[in-house]
């Protein structure tokens, strides 16, 4: 009786296996050359159906991964990823755009990668109170991009990128001085503020780093850094809202 059992649960599998096999076999998108396969794909890409368009990049690359059709269906593969911008997509964009970075070094969509790279991380930035890890690495991908093409358009546009990816990171050290400073450990809230209008000059509100830096020194007992800290305040930022704030006492 086992025995039969065990033959029947055999024949199963054997059945199952022989029916993906035809129904693999039966894919449509099998039966395509390269070029037929990335056409379709690009059809479907511009109607914006980027997962209905993926498997007939993947097919055109898979069976000529080193033609031109090939090397274009991969990018491809990684766009669409890309456009429909979910975090599981990102990540998987991130990896098929380093991938044709390292099987292609020296293809002329080099700087346009790098740019998808930097883009795919920046899109994954969590607000300033969190993690910033993919910050740090979205704004390593963007200097990269500067430093590797530095004449390209994709250069370019990264400098408005990096400027906005270090007022997030410039952000996220007031936020965490100012956590420090509300805990009353104004010595770290020091460190945050001091660092954070060193690092990142231009950060769009530096005004306002520098009026918690003056009250951290305050709450340090520091009052002649905190003295020349309003006064580099005032003469910097002499229409702040934050200039107005500085107390009586320090004006």
């Amino acid at each position: 009786m086992n025995r039969f059992r065990f033959l029947a649960a055999a024949l199963v599998a054997v059945a199952l296996v022989a029916g993906c096999r035809s129904a693999a076999k039966d894919d449509p998108i099998l039966r395509l050359s390269a070029a037929e396969s990335l056409a379709e794909g690009k059809r479907l890409y511009e109607r914006e159906k980027w997962a209905a368009a993926r498997p007939y990049f993947t097919h055109a690359f898979e069976i000529e991964p080193n033609s031109a059709a090939g090397r274009e269906a991969l990018l491809l593969v990684a766009d669409t990823l890309y456009m429909q911008r979910g975090t599981t997509q990102l990540i998987q964009a991130e990896a098929k755009y380093r991938d044709f970075q390292n099987r292609f070094p020296t293809s002329d969509k080099g700087a346009y990668v790098q740019f998808r790279i930097a883009s795919s991380l920046a899109r994954r930035i969590e607000r300033p109170d969190r993690d910033q890890a993919a910050t740090v690495k979205a704004l390593a991908a963007f200097q990269d991009l500067q430093r590797l093409y530095p004449t390209s358009e994709e250069a370019a546009q990264a400098a408005g990128e990096i400027a906005r990816i270090q007022d997030q990171l410039a952000e996220h050290e007031y936020v965490v001085g100012r956590f420090y400073q509300r805990y009353k450990l104004p010595g770290a809230a020091i460190a945050r503020f001091d660092g954070l209008i060193t690092t990142y000059p231009g950060y769009s509100r530096r005004d306002r780093a520098l009026y918690y830096l003056a009250l951290a020194y305050r709450q340090a007992g520091k009052a002649d850094d905190a003295q020349s800290t309003f006064t580099r305040l005032r003469e910097e930022y002499p229409q702040s809202e934050w200039a107005v704030k500085i107390p009586q006492e320090n004006r």
